[in-house]
């Protein structure tokens, strides 16, 4: 059974930090390339940041030089950390595995950036 477990979102200022956390199970998770996505209400889902099985990272525009995406193997965790929040980045952040056409998420984890 795939689990893929995000933690870390809550409720944060402008210009505060989050580090989210995706703990994965049932996979093997160092073939997977894993991303984080964000939804807003009415809206797709969006890429947010992807590192690949090899380690190559890539973020969407809004979130360069805030947000670093990051893996470790052996505890089979993906991470976001995420600074210099903003109000536009308040989102529900899902995390996401895949590996050629095996696709997989968690169910979502909650951020707000508000004052």
């Amino acid at each position: 059974q795939v689990q893929l477990v995000e933690s870390g979102g809550g409720l944060v200022q402008p210009g505060g930090s989050l580090r989210l956390s995706c703990a994965a199970s049932g996979i093997f998770f160092s073939s997977y390339d894993m991303g984080w996505y964000r939804q807003v209400p009415g809206k797709q889902r969006d890429l947010v940041a992807g590192i690949t099985s090899g380690g190559t990272t890539n973020y969407t525009d809004s979130v360069k030089g805030r947000f670093t995406i990051s893996r470790d193997n052996a505890k089979n965790t993906v991470y976001l950390q995420m600074n210099t929040l903003k109000p536009k980045d308040t989102a529900v952040y899902y995390c996401n595995a895949v590996f050629r056409r095996l696709h997989y998420w968690g169910q979502g984890t909650q951020v707000t950036v508000s004052s």
